[in-house]
């Protein structure tokens, strides 16, 4: 293993705001993130496949009295946005590193409030569509976990994703808030507080256009 991701598997083990496998939350936060980890009673943001952890940092410090967990199975990108939140003292952020398809194993129904997918991989494959994160199998995960009325952001530069995702949302019976296949020129781009994330980065400078989709159950 290279020395800096070494270093940074380190850092998580001894990060605080870091949930995972062999810390004591990560067999007991199921239905129990206000009580136990944040310890208030503010609503539960899930940045889904959150890599560095760019949205889950950003948006905890524009919206304080909501408590963010992001969620990755990569131990080196979840450090960074640990290490981030740390060090600009943010008592409103968690991060979990596991699986999306273990979800199950550390929420409850009706546990959270809001679901940010920000650059998921697009699995663009005809064969991966079972593991898009808007799949009609995760959207059922979503939907048991987050409170009635509760809406689910989609950002993505993959237009493949963009338009699956509005038919796989509808076919489920979510209803389209809003959309926008070009983010920067829309009127919703001040939802996202000019938090963009390091691929994202890589994509505009590319010159593809930035896809969003605000939805609710």
């Amino acid at each position: 293993m290279p020395r800096k991701k070494l270093k940074r598997f380190i850092e998580i083990q001894n990060s605080e705001n870091v949930i995972e496998a062999g810390k004591s939350f990560y067999t007991t936060i199921k239905g129990n993130w206000n009580k136990d980890y944040f310890k208030n009673s503010n609503p539960v943001v899930l940045e889904l496949a959150c890599g560095q952890g760019e949205y889950t940092v950003g948006l905890s410090q524009v919206y304080p009295n909501k408590n963010f967990i992001g969620i990755d199975i990569k131990g080196d990108r979840i450090a960074r946005g640990a290490a981030k939140a740390n060090e600009l003292g943010l008592t409103n952020v968690a991060f979990l590193r596991a699986s999306m398809k273990f979800l199950d194993e550390f929420f409850e129904e009706n546990e959270i409030d809001e679901i940010w997918i920000i650059h998921p991989d697009p699995q663009p494959l005809d064969k991966w569509e079972k593991k898009r994160l808007t799949f009609s199998k995760f959207l059922a995960m979503y939907k048991k976990y987050l409170k009635n009325d509760s809406l689910v952001m989609l950002k993505t530069d993959d237009i493949g994703l963009y338009e699956y995702s509005l038919e796989s949302f509808t076919n489920f019976g979510m209803t389209i808030i809003d959309k926008t296949d070009d983010l920067y020129n829309s009127e919703l781009n001040v939802e996202h507080h000019g938090i963009e994330t390091y691929y994202e980065k890589k994509f505009t400078a590319l010159g593809r256009k930035i896809n969003y989709i605000k939805a609710k159950f």
